[in-house]
């Protein structure tokens, strides 16, 4: 199995219908109106879904992921041109450059151990003064991996018909879970079987994480209309805004 589920063009196809634009993507785009900001990265930002709707004229937009295949669909979306889409990983943000880093849909649930620590640090460099980095992640009280495990199931997609299953792993000592799932695509007789591992940290790890980065949390919500995060374990969504502790005033 491979661990990279979205180097498959097939699954890169049909990325956008299963996560479109909504509520987050607004908030992200309000995040970067309310912070002026004119650099903005997108770091694992897949199709560009999100990404090629933060253009506008005089803001610097960077698209940042690790998967070609879906590079070469953001490249191509509309808006696509105004962006400098960029394969690999945060190793490719410069130092002093953003004024707003995003990871949306989960990203940071996809990074682990030392290139976790590693992708922190890079981001801590790379924002400028009064820079936010943003990104969500799921509360582990809330259990959701007890959610994703899917019988087999048939669904008509933008690639055809498609015949799934996913079985999700219990979280070992480090909250890391298997998801491993398996893709029929019925239409273009293509079996992709995919095993993707996801961290899921708890609020106190994320702070520490990010204080060792040389970043604080600025602000935690529960919702992307802005109710603060409280840690109870009916709040499945944390998301998080953070900036260098330098510019965190008390």
């Amino acid at each position: 199995m491979s661990n990279r589920a979205y180097e498959e063009e097939l699954l890169a196809a049909i990325y956008d219908d299963d996560n479109p634009d909504g509520p987050d993507h607004d908030y992200f785009r309000e995040l970067a109106l309310e912070l002026s900001a004119t650099r903005i990265t997108d770091l694992g930002c897949g199709t560009g879904i999100l990404t090629a709707t933060v253009t506008e004229p005089g803001r610097t937009v960077v698209g940042i992921d690790p998967a070609a295949a879906m590079l070469e669909r953001a490249a191509a979306r509309p808006g696509g041109d105004a962006v400098e889409w960029r394969l690999g990983t945060s190793a490719l943000i410069e130092p002093d450059s953003s004024d707003l880093i995003v990871m949306s849909g989960n990203v940071a649930m996809h990074i682990l151990g030392d290139a976790w620590t590693a992708t922190l640090r890079d981001i801590s460099r790379g924002l400028r003064r009064g820079g936010v980095l943003a990104f969500e992640a799921r509360n582990p009280l809330a259990q959701a991996w007890r959610n994703w495990n899917r019988p087999a199931q048939i669904r008509e997609t933008a690639a055809g018909s498609l015949r799934e299953k996913t079985t999700t792993s219990e979280p070992d000592d480090e909250g890391i879970i298997t998801m491993d799932s398996v893709n029929e695509f019925r239409d273009a007789d293509q079996v992709i079987s995919v095993s993707q591992r996801l961290q899921f940290r708890t609020f106190e790890t994320l702070r520490d994480d990010l204080s060792a980065a040389g970043m604080r949390v600025r602000d935690s919500w529960q919702n992307w209309d802005r109710t603060p995060f409280t840690g109870s374990a009916d709040e499945p969504l944390m998301i998080i805004e953070a900036v260098n502790a330098d510019d965190l005033h008390t």
